[in-house]
């Protein structure tokens, strides 16, 4: 009899788990996983059901589920320049996450305080609105700001031709418009800190999944006023914000020295990355880091001048920075090679 109760117990962790991943197919995935029927699995939902663990939506066929919210929180500020992130923070957002684990409530206290000030500091919008969403699975926050705008902010400021190429810049890191203040290392180093962090704002919207390399970016049909900075993160992760800092920075001085690049980012529709100019955009502040991982995910060919402008070059002129290439494909490969071969 323990047995079984023990077996229940691990089925029903694992639809809590994965729930959210699979709303609409728990059911099948848990019975392949335990290899039992769909009418068992089924009065194990009813159960967490029962126990407002889960919620279900929808009819037969087009049936939802998803973790019963522990706390739904939201409240709205005025930008002023009064209001202060880490004063949010003790006074409305800390006492939510009280029992989550330090570490991560280390990980939610940067990339909220973050991600507000850059709110307040920069999107020259009169309100925002903090929503907190917490289960006994996962946490999620969104900032909302009725501003200008983070990507056409920066294409503004920095003169650059698109506001995609904003996307490209904030997946660098260290891009800040206002250097006497900012170092521009919170988008960066929060969007590699939760499980899911992502930035919408006018057409465009910007995408980065822990554990993967690359960032992605999505038009929008819609327009959209201001900024929508999503964070996601489980409650029982084993990450600390200590382990993201450091693989970004050399021990010996400890500074933010490496970046990975999303080649991609730099492609647009069908267009082909060949020439020196679709190059340097890619290659614009590369020289403030020590090391540039370039991922060559999803980018299928080069041209000859995209690949001689990046690592013969600027090779050259900066012979202190280590670039390194991964996820090339065998044309993409050669072409870096016969860049190589003219140094």
């Amino acid at each position: 009899m323990i047995g079984v109760r023990k077996r229940g117990e691990a089925i029903r962790q694992f639809i809590l788990e994965n729930v959210e991943e699979h709303p609409s197919d728990i059911v099948g995935i848990t019975t392949s996983q335990f290899q039992i029927s769909r009418q068992a699995v089924n009065k194990h939902i009813k159960l967490l059901v029962e126990q407002k663990a889960l919620v279900v939506k929808g009819a037969t066929r087009s049936r939802r589920y998803s973790l019963h919210p522990l706390i739904e929180w939201t409240n709205s500020y005025r930008l002023e320049k009064t209001l202060e992130e880490d004063l949010v923070w003790q006074h409305d957002i800390s006492n939510l996450l009280k029992e989550l684990p330090d570490n991560v409530r280390d990980i939610w206290h940067y990339g909220f305080t973050e991600m507000l000030n850059n709110a307040i500091d920069h999107s020259s919008g009169s309100n925002v609105s903090i929503h907190v969403k917490k289960t006994a699975s996962t946490t999620n926050i969104k900032i909302i700001d009725n501003g200008e705008g983070i990507f056409k902010k920066i294409q503004r400021e920095l003169g650059l031709s698109d506001e995609r190429h904003s996307v490209l810049e904030l997946s660098k890191g260290k891009l800040t418009t206002d250097p006497n203040h900012h170092s521009g290392e919170g988008i960066f180093f929060s969007s590699r800190m939760f499980d899911r962090f992502s930035i919408s704002a006018g057409s465009t919207y910007f995408s980065h999944e822990f554990g993967k390399t690359e960032d992605w970016i999505i038009e929008h049909k819609e327009n959209q006023t201001g900024t929508t900075v999503i964070m996601f993160l489980s409650n029982n992760s084993s990450r600390t914000s200590k382990s993201v800092f450091d693989s970004f920075t050399s021990h010996d001085d400890y500074g933010f020295t490496k970046t990975i690049v999303p080649v991609h980012l730099a492609q647009y529709g069908d267009d082909q990355l060949i020439s020196r100019s679709q190059a340097k955009r890619l290659l614009v502040r590369i020289e403030k880091f020590k090391k540039v991982i370039f991922d060559f995910d999803e980018v299928e060919t080069i041209g000859q001048a995209f690949a001689d402008e990046i690592f013969r070059v600027f090779q050259l002129q900066y012979k202190d920075i280590e670039l390194v290439a991964i996820n090339t494909q065998k044309q993409v490969q050669q072409m870096i090679s016969r860049a190589l071969s003219h140094e």
